[in-house]
């Protein structure tokens, strides 16, 4: 009982609202980066561009 617990509290909840556009363009450059990395920059480029765009 103990351990269902403990490991409940140690691992964070993901939250319900959707992520962000950046953020979303970093997750699928983070998941290509070891097969594509050419894809990883153009969405890493991408993503600062947004944030560009919106600031």
């Amino acid at each position: 009982m103990f351990k269902i617990l403990l490991s409940f509290l140690l691992f964070p909840v993901r939250s319900t609202l959707p992520r962000s556009v950046p953020g979303q363009l970093m997750d699928r450059a983070e998941a290509s980066a070891g097969t594509d990395p050419r894809r990883a920059a153009e969405l890493r480029r991408a993503a600062m561009a947004y944030l560009g765009v919106v600031r």
